[in-house]
């Protein structure tokens, strides 16, 4: 998009565009998304900035309005394979926050000065600022969400001092941190938990229509025993996991919403997810909601794929019947793929002899699925604890920021794993929205999204795949 295709978009409050680029106006000192409703303001006023860091680093602050911060993500990160999309699932996992740029950068197989630059040249910020408004969102989340004191939330949201959290809410929010949480939308929902023990409320952003059933009935119809649940009626049901995070665990609760067949540009701006986090050490906030996300692929933009996939004969009828369908990632890649070479019955009996127990069960969730290291040490001759061990020592990485070539040619070089596993690793473990099973036709004309082409096959009866 040029400048002038991206002012069309402010002017019309196109919502298809949130989180894909932000305009701030220089009369104002702020930063909107594209869907703002305030006034549209003149075009030689208007400046256009490819993610939120790069706004807050020009100076400008967050419109109290529309919130540009808790926009859905740029889906761009999600398709991009290159190092600037792979930085972006990393720094969103909480990569730089837990191990710096240096970190950051040894994952990706750059220097840092590398990474800084690439970020810097395309993004108009480097690792630094980015992760510096992923804290701030999380920070404002946590102050509008929660009754937790001001420096609890300071260091949960990933800061190294309150001094450092005080400043970066000024500079971002015009408000300190009491006027910040003063300003919480009035929009009828609980008021803010008193206590981490009562969960953190959330709403889990997506643009567009979203086939929630679809992902509901796929949960179900996988759930591991122990490890995951899906409870109630189609159209009311709750997803609950158990997550292993890095400084915790956690378990999270997901409600189904009713999908909608509404299509056309603007006539379904986008909608979100209730959802309620339990966390034994708040430091993983974010990382637990980026994982969320992935897992129900809310960073998608359902108008690019709906566009391509129902121009072709035999999709456009199924994409007409589930606009919005969706194509669910994982919230922990490494138990993803040894889910996908065992199946669910295998995984379930993996859980009950090899998980650890929760400290404190919660109904049927009573353990966290085993740690790659702990099954290859109990299994070291099975396809399982083969697979275990790789992902244990590095062999196979499937990270955030994994290269997903590299991660299929070192699923292929393991013995009793066959390309259909590998293909269904990279569309749940590493969220490829591009992939086909051996044996199964996709013309070029479904790319970039043959995984969403197979998921609408899936839906449809037409198709099974795991």
């Amino acid at each position: 998009m040029d400048e002038d295709t991206r002012y069309e978009a402010v002017r019309s409050r196109d919502a298809r565009f949130d989180g894909a680029f932000f305009f701030a106006v220089e009369t104002t000192g702020i930063y909107c998304r594209p869907s703002c409703p305030a006034v549209t303001p003149k075009r030689p006023h208007v400046r256009f900035f490819a993610t939120a860091a790069a706004a807050q680093g020009a100076g400008f602050r967050a419109c109290r309005r529309c919130r540009p911060d808790a926009v859905p993500g740029s889906a761009d990160w999600d398709v991009r394979a290159d190092v600037v999309g792979r930085a972006m699932r990393l720094i969103g996992d909480g990569v730089v926050d837990r191990e710096g740029v240096a970190g950051l950068a040894a994952r990706l197989g750059y220097s840092p000065r590398q990474v800084q630059r690439q970020l810097t040249a395309e993004l108009g910020a480097g690792p630094v600022a980015l992760a510096r408004a992923r804290r701030a969102h999380t920070a404002r989340m946590l102050l509008q969400t929660t009754g937790l004191p001001v420096t609890e939330i300071a260091f949960a949201s990933g800061f190294a001092s309150v001094r450092q959290f005080n400043d970066t809410i000024r500079a971002v929010y015009a408000a300190t941190p009491s006027q910040v949480r003063a300003a919480a939308p009035k929009d009828g929902r609980s008021s803010r938990t008193p206590a981490p023990s009562a969960g953190i409320p959330l709403r889990l952003a997506h643009r567009g229509p979203y086939q929630a059933r679809h992902v509901f009935d796929l949960l179900q119809d996988e759930a591991v025993a122990g490890v995951e649940e899906v409870a109630g009626a189609p159209g009311r049901r709750t997803y609950r996991r158990t997550l292993r995070l890095p400084y915790g665990t956690g378990i999270a609760a997901v409600q189904e919403r009713p999908g909608t067949a509404r299509t056309a540009p603007g006539t379904h701006p986008g909608g979100w997810l209730d959802a309620r986090l339990h966390l034994t050490d708040l430091r993983d906030l974010s990382t637990a909601v980026q994982r969320l996300r992935r897992l129900f692929d809310l960073d998608a933009d359902p108008y690019a794929v709906d566009e391509r996939l129902g121009a072709d004969p035999r999709l456009a009828p199924l994409v007409a019947a589930r606009p919005g369908l969706r194509s669910p990632g994982a919230a922990d890649p490494e138990e993803a793929a040894l889910r996908a070479l065992t199946g669910r019955s295998e995984a379930e009996r993996l859980v009950q002899r090899y998980g650890k127990l929760l400290d404190a069960p919660c109904g049927s969730l009573t353990h966290l699925f085993p740690e790659p290291a702990a099954l290859a040490a109990a299994e070291p001759d099975t396809a399982p604890g083969r697979l275990a061990a790789a992902l244990a020592d590095g062999t196979v990485r499937l990270d955030a920021g994994a290269d997903r070539d590299g991660a299929e040619q070192a699923l292929l070089a393991l013995p009793g794993l066959d390309a259909r596993t590998a293909a269904a690793v990279r569309i749940r473990a590493l969220g490829d929205p591009d992939v086909a099973p051996p044996g199964v036709h996709t013309p070029d004309s479904w790319r970039p999204w043959r995984s969403y082409a197979l998921h609408h096959l899936r839906a449809a009866g037409e198709l099974e795949f795991r």
